[in-house]
């Protein structure tokens, strides 16, 4: 049984038939063509942590395709009362798929372990997969085709996100550059970086000039955690952790001036929410290289490219 959880699984031959897919039902929907592929099936959509785009993407992709998607918040549920194993086993006798936005991807792995049903990690703190071949969709459209992209950027903290973008760029081929001075410590997974290390596409420096050249796309991600924050204020509990990131972290900002400065040719990514003032500025989410809102409705096509594929239907 398939399942997409870190992309350490799958190989490049399965990236690119997902890229494939998605491509070809994005087409479809373009030009007003159904593609109601799954219908009467269901996927479960079980939420441990909020949500904007995943869900959006998910329940209306999962809509577009003919099926319907059930929203689960795990915080309104039963999930506090029992054992995970139990109440997991019995969410997925409901579904066709089941897409988890996990606290802990430990969790998502022992929900696959059971292989009742296909599942996703929808972003947990190690992995962000649905996040990352959406993203390869995005530049395999700006760029004519995912073989002419030829080097990304990933600025500012090693997180969860640029764990599998990482991962799925280098097994296509394509060299990344990590500019990042600290590594979010909850999302480091070991065997994900050998892997990713293996193809011998991936470079970690921080001299700005060296990673921005050549490179076609450059993304980031926040480095700033919301809980920090309430009322726009800094809570004072958080101040000295606030200021110790600001500094680390602020020379790594994608601006309008790197971007024109280094690599006036590269498209401008990110996975959103956008953090405006900290790991991104407003003029280069407004910059004529964003490609910013086209990587966020992209999660839609991917998303139904991901479920048709892990169900092993054919879009004809």
């Amino acid at each position: 049984m398939r399942h997409l959880i870190s992309l350490k699984e799958q190989s490049k031959e399965d990236i690119l038939s997902l890229l494939e897919l998605a491509q070809k039902i994005k087409a479809k929907r373009n030009t007003g063509e159904l593609t109601n592929y799954l219908p009467n099936k269901t996927l479960i959509m079980l939420f441990q942590k909020t949500s904007t785009r995943t869900r959006l993407s998910f329940e209306a992709g999962m809509t577009e395709l003919g099926g319907h998607a059930i929203f689960l918040d795990s915080r309104t549920s039963q999930f506090a009362m029992t054992d995970f194993g139990d109440e997991i086993r019995a969410v997925m006798r409901y579904g066709a798929a089941l897409m988890f936005r996990a606290l802990k991807s430990a969790d998502v792995y022992q929900t696959a372990s059971y292989n009742q049903i296909p599942v996703i990690d929808a972003c947990s703190e190690k992995y962000h997969p649905a996040q990352a071949l959406s993203d390869i969709l995005t530049m395999a459209e700006h760029s004519g085709g995912i073989a002419n992209v030829k080097k990304i950027v990933w600025l500012g903290v090693e997180n969860n996100v640029s764990n599998t973008l990482t991962l799925a760029c280098a097994k296509l081929g394509i060299k990344v550059a990590i500019v990042a001075p600290e590594a979010n410590q909850q999302s480091i997974d070991e065997e994900l970086n050998q892997q990713a290390e293996a193809t011998n596409n991936v470079e970690r420096t921080l001299n700005m000039a060296e990673a921005l050249s050549g490179a076609n796309y450059i993304h980031t991600d926040t480095w700033m955690d919301m809980e920090f924050f309430e009322n726009g204020k800094v809570r004072p509990q958080f101040i000295e952790e606030y200021e110790r990131r600001k500094k680390l972290f602020m020379p790594y900002q994608l601006n309008a001036q790197l971007v024109n400065t280094y690599a006036p040719q590269a498209k401008i990514m990110h996975c959103m929410p956008c953090h405006v003032g900290y790991e991104i500025s407003r003029d280069a989410i407004d910059h004529p290289n964003s490609v910013i809102f086209d990587q966020a409705e992209n999660r839609m096509h991917m998303q139904k490219a991901m479920i048709m594929w892990l169900l092993e239907y054919a879009a004809n």
